[in-house]
């Protein structure tokens, strides 16, 4: 009897371990086999980089200071390191210093072999991992750590991204069916309950784990400051210091929150999303804890896979935004990201918006009646945002959605503002980290998780400030005197007043006029600012454009209007205001006539005998209505160049891939300028 509950035993023992070896242990193998750094150099060794002729980077110029007239900065307010948890499972080893030191133009190489350099140094930068990483794996070096710990510090520490999909799975929840009676595309309000502080695996384990993980919250985050003040060089890189806010969403959903800090005076934590249930009660704590000289503001990114969170009146648990709740978003959310890694934020086909151009770098479909992600939501891209900051203007008094725009990366490859198509070395660590994982694709896998055809290079912020200090370059964030590229160093200006003269058109430095009578992007253009110029007529809005000297020549300038007209419906419109090549405006689409750019495929050269390296235009609206609350921004658009996957797949020797567009055109997009009619 004994010999045949021994021999039921050993066979439940073998079934168990056959269970976990076919469910658990053999995916971590494929997974790390396929993408992990071990097994990266294989894959490296596939691609041939020597088939590329890429430009030489450049070194670092620092411009005079301090500028009335403004200097143009460029910079990076959204990157992870291998302190963000999900960086080293993606098999990321490169550290905050690391990319500090990339931020000044030093090369660094990724698993596997490949090396990445920017094309010019940064003169801004944030570090933003996630908060909710902090304290949680400070620990794991200690040599007195229990089994059970050891095990939690090697499941948070293994470089595979098949573990971070079985943790995050926990965190992000499962997708509840929407009720298809409902309007499609409109967010429905949700319920949902934040992990505890002690949720994470390595707190779970061991005498006082969850205490020794929130003591050391505070101390990773007093090593950032550390670090960030240790590479702060005014005038040559300023370190922003800052965090992410990362609630988890179904479905690789984000409503996260970058927050930047205007110095070093900060609150003693980082305040997370397993501290507080949503960004009202963050802004609530930041402001409680960021005393005496401290400031912060926050700014939302990849509001397209938000799920139409982003822009609806409900918070991520499930509460309605009041009054006092817009107020404070008003107040402390200037910005949003409008272009990274994950894909144009602008405006999507379909949702409220008929511009070709909103085609740009977008996969999601309108949304059906019952879905609730994997589609593009009425409120869940940035134009589409801008227009219900005026439905609430009507409702309120007051407009908290007047954002301005930047780009970023969020890169988890501790590589800042490393945005050209010609270098993009994927966002995720080893999992991207050679052109032939890149370029892989899994035929079941929904578009807007698939590598090759939602990811882009990323872009960078671009902001207008007297110096390059923490103050100055904080400052040009809050007032919103800041513009979002995808990826390329164009020079953009853009301002709107009555008083500008059309001889300013000719004046090769007119800013000290402009300063004097117009306002910048960011800005609101009140009616009562000049009581003595007759409102009537449009005010001028000017858009000077440079090109990047390292890309594409430019190709045209377009602007971009919302309003809510007389029935109260929100309406916009696209138009072309300055085509290059001395080609005119077709009055019957209002599109500047193709200029015949092309791109050679087999080396990814642009045609450099079309497009401007300067594009100037004092533009007045032929619509104007001074009785309308209006927002306007400028989008600039270069020649068309190779998109990354086509450099890759020249480094492999293949054709580009069809599942994508082999090329591109590049954009800088300007923070509006609002009308108030009301003053």
């Amino acid at each position: 009897m004994f010999k045949k509950i021994g021999l039921v035993l050993i066979v439940l023992l073998l079934l168990a371990l056959g269970f976990v070896w076919v469910k658990l242990l053999m995916p971590l193998q494929e997974s790390a086999d396929k993408n992990g750094p071990a097994s990266a150099g294989r894959d490296y060794a596939l691609q041939d980089d020597s088939r590329l002729t890429l430009p030489a980077p450049q070194v670092a110029t620092y411009q005079a200071a301090p500028n009335p007239d403004m200097n143009l900065y460029w910079g990076e307010l959204h990157v992870h390191t291998t302190e963000s948890f999900d960086a080293t499972l993606f098999g990321n080893s490169l550290s905050i210093e690391d990319a500090y030191r990339f931020a000044k133009g030093e090369p660094l190489t990724v698993a596997g072999g490949e090396v990445m350099q920017l094309s010019r140094p940064l003169d801004f930068v944030a570090i933003t991992d996630h908060a909710e990483g902090f304290g949680t794996r400070t620990h794991c070096g200690d040599s007195n750590l229990s089994l059970a710990e050891r095990a939690a510090c090697w499941l948070a520490n293994e470089p595979n991204p098949k573990i971070f999909q079985i943790l995050a799975a926990n965190a992000r929840g499962t997708a509840a069916p929407g009720d298809p009676s409902k309007p499609a595309g409109v967010y429905q309000k949700t319920t949902r309950q934040p992990l505890t502080p002690g949720s994470f695996p390595t707190c779970k384990f061991g005498d006082g784990a969850f205490e020794r993980c929130i003591k050391n919250t505070a101390s990773d985050w007093a090593r950032y400051i550390n670090l960030a003040d240790k590479y702060y060089e005014p005038g040559e890189l300023t370190t922003l210091i800052g965090y992410e806010f990362s609630p988890g969403m179904p479905d690789q959903g984000k409503h996260h929150r970058n927050v930047i800090f205007r110095s070093n005076t900060v609150p003693e934590r980082a305040i997370s999303s397993l501290d507080v249930p949503n960004a009202i009660e963050l802004w609530k704590g930041l402001e409680a804890n960021c005393i005496e000289d401290c400031d912060f503001l926050t700014m939302p990114h990849n509001p397209n896979k938000a799920w139409g969170l982003t822009y609806s009146r409900y918070t991520w648990d499930g509460q309605e935004y009041g009054e006092a709740d817009w107020r404070l978003r008003q107040k402390r959310e200037p910005l949003v990201e409008i272009f990274q890694v994950k894909g144009a934020q602008e405006c999507a086909l379909g949702v409220g918006a008929t511009d070709e151009e909103c085609a740009f770098e977008q996969v999601f479909d309108p949304c059906q009646p019952g879905e609730t992600t994997g589609c593009a939501f009425e409120t869940g891209f940035v134009r589409q945002g801008l227009k219900v900051g005026l439905e609430l203007e009507q409702e309120l008094g007051f407009n908290p959605l007047r954002v301005g725009f930047i780009a970023a990366t969020d890169s988890h490859n501790s590589n800042p503002g490393d945005v050209e198509e010609w270098d993009f070395p994927g966002a995720v660590g080893a999992v991207t980290s050679s052109a032939i994982r890149r370029l892989r694709e899994d035929a079941a896998t929904a578009a807007y998780k698939s590598m090759i055809k939602f990811h882009t290079s990323g872009g960078l912020a671009a902001v207008w400030a007297p110096e390059n200090t923490r103050e100055a370059v904080f400052d040009a964030l809050a007032r919103r005197e800041t513009y979002a590229t995808s990826g390329p160093r164009m020079a953009v200006r853009f301002y709107a007043g009555w008083g500008i003269d059309d001889a300013i058109m000719q004046d090769r430095n007119p800013f000290q006029s402009l300063i004097a009578n117009a306002v910048p992007m960011g800005s609101v253009l009140r009616l009562q600012a000049n009581p003595d110029v007759v409102k009537q007529n449009s005010p001028g809005f000017m858009v000077w454009a440079t090109r990047d000297p390292m890309d594409a020549p430019l190709q045209r300038v377009q602007m971009i209007k919302g309003w809510i007209d007389a029935e109260g419906q929100t309406q916009e419109k696209v138009i072309d205001i300055a085509c290059a090549d001395g080609l005119t405006i077709d009055p019957a689409t209002g599109r500047c006539p193709d200029n015949g750019a092309t791109v050679d495929l087999a080396s990814c050269n642009f045609s450099t005998g079309s497009g401007a390296n300067e594009l100037k235009t004092l533009w007045h609206d032929p619509d104007y209505d001074p009785g309308q609350s209006t927002f306007y921004y400028a989008r600039v658009l270069m020649n068309p160049t190779c998109r990354w996957s086509s450099y890759d797949a020249i480094r492999l020797g293949r054709e580009p891939d069809p599942r994508v567009p082999a090329t591109i055109r590049e954009r800088a997009w300007t923070s509006p300028i609002w009308i108030d009619p009301e003053g």
